[in-house]
Parts: structure tokens; C-alpha cells; sequence
């Protein structure tokens, strides 16, 4: 991929679902020029983190994908301000998995709290072969 700044794609609202968040994603990312391996990473953790937000916080209130020259940014938005839970929570804690995996393929994520919610973004970086 190209480039040096941050590219935005604008923000999407309420009621985002994971098929559409992954069109949007795939599609920044074909005309980027990204390679497959990177668009299959980039595709997991969006998949994860918007159905994470559907099923567990109230569903998506933000959507944004990003990218410089090194690395992919996926920022998801959601309505609780819950952080996400990882195995070896409680049992009726449902969950955790795909937090996990989500946290395996990006090179860093951070949780924003804000009044509406929080905000996780995932940073996933370009293969060594990209």
C-alpha cells in the first residue's frame, strides 16, 4: 500500500452490521492496493470487533478504517462502556475469544471510554510479505 498520512474513510452510524462494515473495509482496501493476507487480517478483526459490539454493547455507533504506509487502523464504536472480557473470565461472563483473536493479529489495540460508550481501534500491521 501507498502512502504516508492517515486516509479516512468518514464515519458510519448506528446499525452497522459486520457484512456491511466488511464490504467497507474491503473495498478501502482493494483500491489501496492491499495484498490478500492483509485484507483476510484486516476483514477477521472487523468481523470480530462489530459483531463483539452488536451482540455484547448495544451495537455499532461508530465505524472507521485507516491507513498509513505501515499499518491498518479499524476503530469500532459501540453503547457500553463495558471493556471486553478475555478467557478465563467468569464463566457467565459470555465472550472472550474473539477478543483474543482480535488482539493475536493487531500489533496493538487500545479502549477509548467515552460518554456515549467506548471506542476500541485495532491496529494491524502489513505482513513482513505485503
Amino acid at each position: 500500500m501507498k502512502g504516508k498520512a492517515m486516509r479516512d474513510v468518514p464515519r458510519r452510524t448506528t446499525g452497522l452490521k459486520c457484512e456491511e462494515a466488511r464490504s467497507i473495509a474491503r473495498d478501502v482496501l482493494a483500491a489501496s492496493g492491499a495484498g490478500e493476507r492483509l485484507i483476510d487480517d484486516v476483514l477477521l478483526v472487523v468481523s470480530e470487533l462489530v459483531s463483539n459490539a452488536v451482540r455484547h454493547a448495544g451495537g455499532v455507533s461508530g465505524f472507521n478504517i485507516r491507513h498509513d504506509a505501515s499499518c491498518v487502523a479499524v476503530e469500532v464504536s459501540d453503547q457500553s462502556s463495558s471493556a471486553p472480557h478475555t478467557p478465563g473470565t467468569p464463566l457467565d461472563i459470555p465472550g472472550g475469544f474473539g477478543w483474543l483473536l482480535v488482539n493475536r493479529i493487531a500489533d496493538r489495540t487500545e479502549i477509548r471510554p467515552h460518554d456515549d460508550g467506548k471506542t476500541i481501534t485495532a491496529f494491524i500491521p502489513f505482513p513482513a510479505t505485503a
